[in-house]
Parts: C-alpha cells; structure tokens; sequence
C-alpha cells in the first residue's frame, strides 16, 4: 500500500514538471540576473499536461518576506509527557488484545502486526529504539498503526520533522483509530511478558539490549 501510495506521488510530480525545460530555464535566470531586477520582465505561460493548464502564480511583490510557521503538532496546553503517556496508552491496548497472539509466529514470519505488537512491547519496556525500528518495520509492510504510534512518539520527544513525516504517512495509509486500534480483551499484559521470556536469541538481543544492535545502525 505505502509504495503504491509512494508511485503515485511520484506520478504526479512528473506529470507537473513534464514541461519543464531547464534550458529555457537557464536562460530566463541570466536574463533576470543581467536586468538587476530579478523578475522576469513579463510572465511566461506553461504549456497544458494532459489538457489542463495549470493556474498561474504571481510572485511575490516584496523580498524578504518571512515563511509562515508550520501549525505546531501539540499546542502549549498538551504537554509532550501527555502525548509520551498516550503512546503508552496504545501500546498496552495492543498488547491486551488479541494481537498478543501474532507474537507467537513472529520470530518466524515476521509479520507486519508481530513487528507492531513486539515494538509495543519494548515500548512498554523502555527499549525505544528497538520499538522504533520494529515500528518501522511494521509501518513499511502496511501497519497504519505502527505509523501512528511513530509520529505520535516523535511528537513527545519534540522531533517535528519526523512526526509530521509519520502523521502524513498514517493519513495516506487511511489511519483512523476506531478501526485500526485492536479491542483490549484482556485486563493486563501478562503474556506479552510472557513472551519475554520464551522468545528465541535473536528477538531477546531487542529486549536486553537498551540501543540497536550495532549491525542494524547506519554507518
């Protein structure tokens, strides 16, 4: 779903620069660069992609206009710890539900809903890094939740860019919470630690280990 989403953004900025003409470009640009004005002395239409003409933008009449602010993610009465507690909220909702049974097989398929679950898991255990990548993980193979929980972590932690990034992600994968959020059908989150304890060598390193493993981090 997230590449299919991917290829059509990336069809449509082709379809919006298919007219653009770098040569044409260059020269305008030396034009405007020699008159001192750095205007284009009248406007140049663009031609039509696929028979539709696109609306004209007039420029700026000032330089040195300010950029609007993008809208703040949490306004100043959220507290980033509120947002931090909702994350945590989620996880144990997921890890109360039935998808605590996805855990089972998930250190042999691999699943997208096994990889969502077990991040909430390191979640609830405070082994964020590896929660983020399983996220991730889960997120890349189609998890709207998974997108969610990451841009609502990045908001918490103040990294904008990122939660904003994972928010627009979980909108183009459709998130809504009443129908991708699992039902908790259990009173607490005993089998998830459960699974803990039983889960084989190569999931352990995640839940001992406080960082990534070192093969996993970028050089």
């Amino acid at each position: 779903m997230l590449e299919d989403l991917l290829r059509r953004q990336a069809d449509a900025l082709r379809a919006e620069f298919a007219d653009h003409d770098p040569v044409a470009f260059t020269e305008r640009l030396a034009a405007r660069i020699a008159d001192g004005t750095g205007r284009d002395p009248e406007p140049i239409p663009r031609g039509a992609v696929a028979g539709i003409r696109p609306t004209p933008v007039r420029p700026a009449l000032a330089r040195g206009r300010r950029r609007r602010r993008p809208t703040p993610l949490l306004t100043p009465a959220i507290p980033c710890a509120t947002v931090l507690a909702e994350a945590r909220r989620l996880c144990h909702i997921v890890l109360r539900s039935q998808d605590i049974d996805t855990l089972g097989a998930f250190a042999a398929d691999y699943d997208a809903a096994g990889a969502r679950t077990f991040g909430c898991l390191l979640y609830t255990l405070d082994k964020w890094d590896s929660a983020l990548y399983w996220w991730r993980f889960a997120a890349g193979a189609g998890d709207e939740l998974a997108a969610h929980l990451l841009a609502v972590h990045h908001a918490a932690v103040g990294r904008s860019t990122d939660a904003r990034l994972w928010r627009a992600i979980a909108r183009m994968m459709g998130f809504a919470l009443e129908r991708h959020l699992p039902l908790p059908v259990r009173g607490t989150s005993e089998l998830a630690q459960g699974f803990a304890r039983t889960c084989d060598r190569s999931l352990r390193t995640f839940l001992q280990q406080n960082h990534l493993p070192r093969e996993l981090v970028a050089p």
